[in-house]
């Protein structure tokens, strides 16, 4: 793919701290990346507000990337007319507590970071998950392999029918890609990264199709040794020192019991999920020593959750004491309405959700799987985003980390776009819009933030910002808003104080400002 340098770098405004503006590239039309390589890299850091300030960082179709200024909060005054919305922000009224957000570390993600050189792959690790990056505090990382591997495989192939799962050890993927991938992020990150571990799918000796694709179930006789099959891949992680935060109930599992995919999958019906998990896969991790593991089902799209939670609990209520969470993927959000999320657990609050899986480019019908640049891509994720954490979800995670410029390496074909973009015959990577979508969440919302009320009021025609607010533990006020529309000033209020911000058209706009006012 061929590439018109853009003679200008963009500067960031108003910084206190040395950041380092994107080295922008227009790639199509209107359409920028921000290019890293062994010698330059983009970074971001937050300052905090002093009492009575704010700081906002822009990002925006046009080509801001994480633009900061500074302002003054005012006194507020309600005869004004200064804004088309206002956003009133009620401290007092508290939600779910935030998780956090970050990626999956497949085997074509740690394999496209492995293809760079040590300097440029540590520019990489660094712009996600350190301390002058987007600040993921999260991964996701497959148990055996996935459609985003070079070929098929699980742990303990052969001999076949090993109940006793006699052979299981980890793979050359495991030790060459993806712990050291993930072992480098730890050296980055300034808080505990929080791992994700999910089979797409075991051994085919295990399944009824005895295959990796198609339609498929776990046989009766090696549900068991399905449970201890998890369990070995948290003694082999913990092995290696990189410890498991949670596991979910197998990927996707209605692509196995419908054969929707043609990759690696496992189908399970509501009612065999519950009793797995009963009487299982609950009691091999209680009684362990990984007993504080969360456990999440599903994992699959809002549209089959009341199926996978609902239904499976009214069928087996004893799977309730050994459930956690519920994960969520993005794919079917455009179809499905969010208020699913809610009522799907309004009985069971001790229960929170977590969105585990999200990618763009992957319906059969996009002409494009990879859009280099594409600025409706990053906005789709903030729109989803939003949405999600406006609905109880505790936490957002994207699927690759990386990928190549083709969207693979992938066994099955199955190519998608990916935050970042890996050239490595350039030694060069391509942060696209989503990446910046992602940060302005990662960034500046912690793990421990609160969800707060937010109330918009806005002229009778005027177009919603869409917004959501935390409190953090830091005793700062974070707001994230959207304008999909043209410029705008927005109004937010707090107490007895605003803060008025002009916000260009089609941008993400993160403010902070202290909790106290005065």
């Amino acid at each position: 793919m061929k590439y018109s340098l853009l003679i200008c770098v963009f500067l960031v405004s108003c910084a206190v701290n040395a950041d380092i503006p994107c080295a922008a590239r227009v790639v199509k039309s209107n359409f920028i990346v921000c290019v890293c390589n062994s010698t330059y890299c983009d970074s971001i850091t937050v300052d905090k507000p002093d009492s009575g300030n704010y700081v906002t960082y822009t990002s925006s179709e046009g080509g801001l990337r994480f633009e900061k200024s500074q302002g003054t909060l005012d006194n507020y005054n309600h005869s004004s007319t200064c804004c088309s919305v206002t956003l009133d922000i009620d401290v007092n009224t508290k939600y779910q507590t935030i998780e956090g957000f970050g990626g999956a570390v497949t085997d074509s993600a740690a394999m496209n970071w492995k293809s760079l050189s040590e300097t440029t792959q540590q520019f990489l690790i660094d712009s996600y998950f350190g301390a002058s990056g987007i600040e993921y505090n999260m991964i996701r990382v497959p148990i055996g392999g996935t459609d985003f591997s070079t070929h098929p495989y699980a742990y303990n192939e052969i001999p076949e029918n090993d109940a006793k799962l006699s052979n299981f050890s980890l793979t050359f993927e495991d030790y060459e890609f993806k712990i050291p991938l993930i072992k480098k992020a730890f050296e980055a990150s300034k808080s505990p990264i929080h791992l994700i571990a999910t089979t797409w799918s075991p051994p085919p000796w295990m399944k009824t199709n005895r295959a990796y694709t198609g339609v498929s179930h776990l046989k009766t006789e090696f549900y068991q040794t399905y449970a201890d099959y998890h369990y070995k891949f948290l003694e082999k992680y913990a092995e290696v020192g990189v410890p498991i935060w949670a596991i979910t109930t197998t990927n996707e599992p209605i692509s196995g019991a419908l054969g929707v995919n043609a990759f690696n999958t496992l189908g399970w019906t509501a009612s065999a999920m519950g009793k797995w998990i009963s009487e299982n896969l609950g009691p091999t991790i209680r009684n362990s020593t990984f007993k504080n593991l969360k456990i999440l089902v599903a994992d699959d799209q809002r549209i089959v959750l009341p199926y996978y939670f609902n239904i499976m609990l009214n069928e087996h209520p004893n799977a309730l004491q050994y459930i956690d969470g519920i994960a969520v993927h993005y794919y079917s959000d455009f179809i499905t309405p969010a208020i699913i999320l809610t009522e799907v657990n309004k009985n069971y609050p001790h229960i929170f959700i977590i969105a585990t899986e999200a990618c763009e480019g992957s319906f059969k019908w996009e002409r494009e799987r990879v859009s280099f640049g594409s600025w409706q891509r990053g906005r789709n994720y903030i729109n989803d985003i939003i949405e999600d954490l406006n609905h109880n979800v505790v936490g957002w995670m994207d699927w690759n980390i990386c990928l190549n410029q083709q969207g693979g390496p992938t066994w099955a074909e199955n190519n998608v776009d990916s935050p970042i973009l890996v050239n490595a015959v350039k030694d060069e990577f391509y942060k696209q819009p989503m990446f910046y979508a992602m940060g302005h969440f990662s960034k500046f919302i912690p793990r421990g933030s609160r969800r707060i009320k937010v109330t918009e009021k806005k002229f009778v025609f005027e177009k919603s910002v869409e917004n959501v607010a935390f409190l953090t533990p830091y005793n700062t006020i974070v707001v994230v808003m959207y304008n999909d529309g043209y410029e705008k000033t927005v109004r937010i209020k707090f107490q007895d104080k605003q803060a008025v911000i002009k916000m260009t058209k089609k941008s993400i706009t993160t403010i902070i400002f202290p909790n106290s006012a005065n």
